[in-house]
């Protein structure tokens, strides 16, 4: 029945994102409709682009052409539809059998944006740009890399460029979507200088905690190579137990470059309004999710650089998210990151917040 189309189309995308990643299932866990779906959505577009650049069996050239094509589909003054960037991805998915989550995502781009046609037009307009500035970017640094096989990240500038596209952008859609109607002058101004910094917070937490995977799975090596080098270690080498102390060093480096925005993260927390189903949860969750994890690389650093990883505790993940279930006091959010960064929630003693 078409009536029931675009209501498994919306189902569908809340069970994609719990696939593909932990911390926005939290997210749009908590969030309540309609903007549950809407930062669901726009979550989607993203990762369609993200696939595309981790994939390192695309050539360089392919994965820019492709990543062109989708980037056009989105525009709404271009002929390029999504089925036709669908089509052009299809000689290079995997065998349904053999595709992992990210893949089952980009082989049902064409799901993810007929949700999206659904939304509202203010919606749509408000998605977009990022989604489109994110692609945009990953195909410049397709470009720029090309000929080392995967990402090498230069310095500590060319770092926080590629955390803007990452996840900068996201910051920025999700700002827009919330700003859209009447909202308080003083509050918008602080949300827009300080969305940025709400990811790369994020973003710069994941380079330092997924050194291993990052480096064995899709061949790119985030932490810079100018403080790599400073240690000795070559970046292709990053891996090496030979390296160890020098890598680690250079990962509690970049955890502590990422603890320079938790102020203004917070801050971009503080200010954002509980509109249209938006929840403190929603962020605060993974903003302290973000703040023990900082803890957890700064106490132990090197297992970054191994399969033991670095995150915290399925326990604390609950913990937090039960500490703010329901809370509107932004208050709660001081405590609770003062806690947290001294060990994890469950270990600590917290009082209920109040609403």
């Amino acid at each position: 029945m078409h009536s029931d189309l675009p209501d498994a189309d919306r189902e569908w995308c809340h069970e994609a994102v719990q696939d593909v990643s932990r911390t926005f299932a939290l997210t749009v866990e908590v969030l309540d409709e309609p903007m549950a779906t809407r930062i669901c959505v726009g979550y989607l577009l993203c990762r369609v682009a993200d696939t595309i650049e981790d994939a390192g069996h695309i050539p360089p050239d392919e994965q820019r052409r492709l990543l062109a094509s989708y980037e056009a589909a989105i525009d709404p003054d271009d002929a390029t539809t999504m089925p036709a960037f669908r089509d052009a991805v299809d000689e290079h998915l995997p065998p349904a059998d053999d595709r992992n989550d990210d893949w089952r995502v980009l082989a049902k781009a064409s799901t993810i944006w007929a949700t999206f046609q659904q939304q509202p037009e203010s919606v749509r307009a408000a998605i977009r740009p990022s989604v489109r500035e994110m692609v945009a970017g990953m195909a410049e640094f397709i470009d720029r890399h090309a000929d080392s096989g995967g990402l090498r990240i230069a310095n500590r500038e060319e770092l926080e460029e590629y955390c803007h596209y990452a996840a900068g952008t996201v910051g920025t859609l999700v700002t827009r979507l919330l700003t859209r109607g009447e909202v308080d002058h003083d509050d918008a101004d602080r949300m827009a200088a300080t969305s940025e910094e709400f990811g790369l917070l994020l973003q710069l937490i994941n380079v330092a905690k997924d050194v291993h995977d990052d480096f064995r799975e899709e061949n790119n090596v985030y932490l810079p190579t100018e403080w790599l080098t400073e240690e000795g270690v070559d970046p292709e080498e990053v891996l090496d137990p030979a390296n160890r102390e020098g890598a680690a060093r250079v990962v509690r480096r970049t955890a502590d470059h990422a603890a320079g925005y938790l102020d203004d993260a917070q801050t971009y927390l503080e200010a954002m309004p509980l509109v249209e189903g938006n929840t403190l949860a929603a962020w605060g969750v993974p903003y302290l999710l973000g703040v023990g994890t900082l803890r957890e690389l700064r106490e132990r650093p090197a297992d970054a650089l191994t399969e033991t990883g670095v995150k915290v505790d399925r326990e604390e993940v609950f913990a937090v998210v039960a500490a703010l279930e329901g809370a509107t006091d932004r208050d709660v959010l001081d405590e609770l990151r003062s806690t947290i960064a001294e060990q994890p929630l469950h270990h600590a003693t917290v009082e209920p917040h109040q609403s």
